[in-house]
């Protein structure tokens, strides 16, 4: 028996091999494998535990087997060890091109957006429809927030270790508006902030606009902002903020550890120099367990915490929201000197969303739905890109790093993906500088089909290419 359930295993593996089965794919059930070997559903099982210890099937519970090629040891990106000076941001025309791409039909492997398939589109639907039934509820500037919708992200809160009222919450039109109110808030034109390194692009747009200056400081891809490199920042330069991502970074996908978020909290409350959280991604960890902000570790007041649904609910919401603290009030001035209120629809849907227990469901899908389509997305890049090639292993949300070998161009990368219709982030998005001229960042949350899988293929090709050319 042991030699039959091994033949079935080699003739299994071949298949797959041969490309039968591609990456992902489900195997048909135990039943129609048996009938087609001429072997008992025992010996398929085995059959399949030996390609689970192979490394080429996955079980996942309720659903079958399916295919996962192994891929070749491929280690995390370096943690950058440079110093850097304070230096003004400036527009990024190169993000407004991107997102215009992806209205293209391109490849969408740039824009860090949800695929529609893994929003709760019915159910957020359903509670649309709801809201605009609501009559004259949806109808008044909705200042500060609806007041639903604010108990509700007041109860979440409480959930996370962070126990607020309704009115510590300022409803925002998504996370990139509560960062903006909240460095307005804190500092003036031309003053010092402090951001990890790569950081989001949203990021540094955010500090474009409101005029600052941006210090970078190393981001180790699992370990999140170096506490050392702030340290020293903030010893030689006045920083006035900083802005952070401690759960499931972007681009880095880095999860800081709770005491790690401590040590982050304490240390800036010593020097005087609040702290902006950006929280987006903190409900996609793909354990399943959804780690503390740094804002519950907050004793002195000094985190500015930031979120929104454009991540996981629905990205044309634009709902986000922010707990200012001691600055409520200059927040809530800028808020209404900028657009005066958040859409009040919005709001009331998602509150009855969250009040009907729908999103506790949906995260339940949607963190293993982005856990299978990252790693699926890790596994290809390994198997398709050169030698020297380092990949993030994000620990939440759905992006991945990507560091080219050494003299190949991400810029240039980018450029000829972009004329075969594939759409991807270089490096220089993420940066005030060049520094990460190396490397991509590839949104790793769409479901496996295979126009995506020719597109990260062709992808590796031309970066296999570029080391040749070199």
């Amino acid at each position: 028996m042991g030699v039959l359930y091994n033949q079935i295993a080699d003739q299994l593996q071949a298949l797959i091999l041969e490309g039968v089965y591609r990456d992902g794919d489900r195997l048909p059930g135990v039943r129609i494998l048996g009938r087609q070997f001429g072997v008992s559903i025992s010996t398929v099982l085995q059959a399949h535990q030996t390609l689970e210890a192979r490394g080429y099937l996955e079980a996942r519970e309720r659903s079958g087997y399916f295919v996962r090629l192994p891929a070749r040891d491929i280690p995390e990106p370096r943690m950058p060890r440079h110093r850097s000076r304070p230096v003004p941001v400036t527009a990024r025309e190169m993000t407004l091109d991107l997102c215009a791409d992806e209205q293209k039909q391109m490849v969408p492997l740039a824009t860090a957006i949800p695929h529609p398939d893994y929003l709760p589109l019915r159910q957020i639907q359903q509670s649309t429809l709801w809201a605009a039934r609501r009559g004259l509820e949806t109808l008044d500037y909705a200042f500060p927030g609806k007041e639903s919708f604010r108990r509700q992200i007041a109860q979440r809160m409480a959930a996370i270790g962070v126990p607020v009222t309704p009115d510590d919450i300022l409803a925002t039109n998504g996370a990139q508006e509560a960062i903006i109110l909240a460095l307005r808030a804190v500092t003036e034109p031309g003053d010092i902030v402090a951001v990890e390194s790569p950081s989001f692009p949203g990021i540094l747009q955010a500090l474009e606009v409101v005029g600052l200056r941006v210090i970078e400081i190393p981001t180790h891809p699992s370990e999140g902002i170096s506490l050392d490199g702030l340290q020293l920042a903030l010893e030689q330069w006045p920083l006035k903020a900083c802005v952070a991502v401690p759960n499931h970074s972007n681009p880095m996908g880095a999860r800081m550890s709770d005491e790690r978020k401590k040590q982050l909290v304490s240390m800036l409350a010593a020097a005087g120099v609040p702290l902006i959280e950006d929280d987006i991604y903190g409900d996609l960890a793909h354990n399943g367990q959804r780690p503390r902000p740094a804002k519950a570790f907050d004793r002195a007041d000094n985190v500015i915490y930031c979120s929104s649904f454009s991540k996981t609910v629905s990205p044309g919401l634009r709902l986000g929201w922010m707990i200012p603290g001691r600055h409520m009030a200059s927040a809530r001035q800028h808020k209404y000197f900028v657009n005066l209120a958040t859409s009040s629809i919005p709001q009331l849907a998602v509150a009855h969303f969250l009040e009907q227990g729908g999103y506790d469901r949906y995260l339940r899908a949607a963190r293993q739905h982005y856990r299978e389509a990252t790693e699926r997305m890790r596994s290809a890049v390994a198997r398709s890109f050169p030698e020297g090639t380092a990949v993030s292993r994000p620990q939440g949300g759905f992006v991945l790093w990507v560091e080219l070998p050494d003299g190949v161009s991400g810029t240039a990368l980018y450029q000829r993906a972009r004329a075969e219709n594939i759409n991807v982030a270089p490096g220089l998005m993420f940066s005030t500088t060049r520094k990460f001229e190396n490397c991509l960042r590839l949104n790793g949350g769409n479901p496996w089909t295979e126009r995506l899988e020719t597109a990260v293929f062709r992808l590796g090709a031309l970066a296999q290419e570029a080391v040749v050319s070199d």
